[in-house]
């Protein structure tokens, strides 16, 4: 259920994307627009790639729909470790109280980033000029709030002895969703700088 919601938020921005396209006579390729936004980022490369399919069907020189896109992105990826980390929970795949207990904690704070950028995703799609700046703030908390439980699941496997292969799946797993977050963060807050005048 929770995928089907996110993979309708896809085709959703997809299709209101799809209605910004360029009428305008600019000549700048798209992929420049892609690449000025993803440079504001930590991770530029993973942010082009995971957005490059947006660049062409949006009005791309437009940082909501960039924002947005990455909300979106970060959350189906979010949603994909979580779970992943669900199987490995019900699978009994990890031995010992602490680890079991690690994972656990894991798939809640994954869970909560998902809810998180749901919110955050929701208000960047009912954006108004007039409420710009608190909405913002509001995005800005959701996504910065995601990103802190994903590092709170990377904080729970720290030092654990033994289940070494499956630790290393999980914190590579879930360290690639915090730079997804990153991402995300980084283009809401060039978004915010704008102060609402795109």
């Amino acid at each position: 259920m929770a995928a089907q919601s996110l993979t309708a938020a896809v085709l959703l921005l997809v299709t209101t994307v799809s209605s910004h396209l360029l009428a305008s006579t600019a000549t700048q390729d798209p992929d420049d627009y892609l690449n000025a936004a993803c440079n504001a980022t930590r991770y530029p490369s993973l942010c082009v790639r995971s957005l490059a399919g947006f660049s062409r069907a949006a009005a791309p020189e437009n940082p909501c729909l960039w924002a947005r896109a990455a909300v979106v992105v970060t959350a189906v990826e979010s949603e994909r470790v979580g779970g992943y980390l669900a199987g490995l929970q019900r699978g009994g795949r990890m031995r010992g109280r602490r680890p079991r207990a690690a994972l656990a904690d894991c798939v809640e704070c994954l869970a909560d980033a998902v809810s998180e950028l749901r919110d955050a995703l929701a208000e960047l799609r009912q954006l108004q000029r007039t409420t710009f700046a608190w909405q913002m703030s509001n995005v800005e908390t959701w996504v910065s709030a995601a990103l802190t439980n994903q590092d709170t699941c990377l904080d729970g496997f720290a030092g654990l002895q033994g289940n070494e292969a499956v630790v290393s799946v999980i914190t590579s797993k879930v360290l690639n969703a915090t730079h997804f977050t990153s991402n995300a963060l980084a283009l809401v807050n060039r978004l915010a700088s704008t102060g609402g005048t795109t």
